[in-house]
């Protein structure tokens, strides 16, 4: 694909593990050159984690977060390396980073550091509780935030132990924040000539998702707490529904789909029901209700439910992981493709942004330095002041 949205732009990028690549990664594969800078020798610590590894400095979760980029090794805590930084600065649009919040002043990559050497920089700071407060050295991760957010109190069935998200949420609500701070200050810099200090952490951005609960807590004192078989706080029927072989979900959150649901299932009578009129009466009476459906729904296995009512009622099939990935539906949506990597092709997620209908192009993630001598060549440096900084440990 040709004219990517960001072509032209550059992205150096100080990001590690799981937020910070995330949200940079949405930025290269829509184009923007996303330049990895990582620490010599080690690399991004999600190069050593496994269980999956692709030889050495080099993993499955490395290449889920890194596709479409470049690396470059660079000690940041060396005065050559600060040298090299500030040198790649004057020609890239944005620094991200999802450093530890007291980090990015001390390894010189917030505004006050980089301005000087190119006043149209744009900062993004990705941190797990900010740079700004007294949590700003505290390491953290999205199990601690999923925690302290309140998602742990409201996920699971009512008397079960607190129980988070299966996958790391807040790290990818977290990294599309990042990558939307980013494009905002990019945007707003070449209006004006001026970058700035973006912040976006953990902490605010899972607290951000807990949304319409947390305005009901906030004016109303309403605590949604935990619902049984995964239903929704005010809408009935809209929950796990029993089926012969397991469980679907059905959202009938509208009157007419709660109207084509009772006639599909053969229980139109349902909707002259005193108890079911409204939808207040069917929450109200939601017990009463899901007895009513599951005398139908359990006949028959979930598939026989997904043919009947899909595309007229909101349903979905209660899938394993296997399921969804292996799914028809992905296999022609083009959500699932393959990479060319040195140990063979790699099965890989697609970008979910689509332009003129297309898949955005997806390259496997670089191997640990991999482009450091072109890069440093494009800012000048010769091969002899290239090998000397390797000899060094600058890069």
């Amino acid at each position: 694909m040709t004219g990517l949205p960001l072509s032209g732009t550059r992205i150096l990028s100080v990001d590690q593990y799981g937020a910070g690549p995330y949200g940079s990664m949405f930025l290269a594969q829509l184009g923007a050159e996303v330049i990895k800078i990582e620490p010599p020798g080690s690399g991004d610590s999600a190069r050593a984690t496994g269980p999956f590894f692709l030889g050495a400095d080099d993993s499955l979760f490395y290449q889920t977060f890194n596709l479409n980029k470049r690396s470059l090794t660079l000690d940041l805590k060396s005065s050559a390396g600060q040298d090299i930084l500030h040198r790649l600065v004057k020609t890239a649009d944005a620094v991200t980073n999802n450093a530890r919040g007291d980090q990015p002043a001390e390894l010189g990559i917030d505004y006050k550091a980089l301005g000087p050497a190119n006043p149209a920089i744009v900062c993004v700071h990705t941190s797990a509780y900010g740079r700004d407060n007294a949590r700003a050295a505290w390491p953290g991760y999205d199990f601690l935030m999923q925690a302290e957010a309140g998602f742990l109190s409201v996920t699971g069935e009512p008397d079960a132990p607190p129980t988070r998200f299966g996958l790391s949420m807040v790290d990818f609500m977290t990294g599309s924040m990042q990558a939307t701070a980013a494009l905002a200050g990019i945007l707003s810099a070449r209006s004006t000539g001026m970058g700035r200090d973006y912040d976006v952490c953990l902490l605010d951005a899972a607290v951000h998702q807990t949304s319409y609960p947390a305005t009901w807590y906030l004016n109303e004192g309403h605590d949604i707490g935990r619902t049984s078989r995964s239903a929704h706080p005010s809408v009935a029927p809209s929950q796990l529904i029993a089926t012969a072989d397991g469980y679907m979900f059905v959202m009938a959150q509208l009157p007419k789909f709660w109207a084509r649901l009772a006639d599909a299932l053969g229980l139109g009578t349902l909707k002259d029901d005193p108890r079911f009129r409204s939808n207040a009466d069917r929450f109200r009476n939601r017990e009463a209700l899901v007895a009513a459906l599951e005398t139908v729904t359990t006949t028959q296995p979930s598939a026989h439910w997904i043919a009947l009512l899909g595309g007229h009622v909101p349903v979905a099939a209660v899938n394993s992981l296997a399921q969804a990935l292996d799914s028809p539906v992905l296999a022609e949506s083009g959500m699932v493709t393959t990479v060319e990597h040195p140990s063979g092709p790699l099965r890989v997620l697609a970008s979910p942004i689509k332009v003129d209908g297309q898949r955005l192009p997806s390259r496997a993630a670089p191997a640990l330095g991999a482009d450091t001598a072109e890069l440093l060549a494009e800012i000048g440096l010769s091969e002899a002041e290239t090998a000397a900084l390797r000899a060094a440990g600058t890069i």
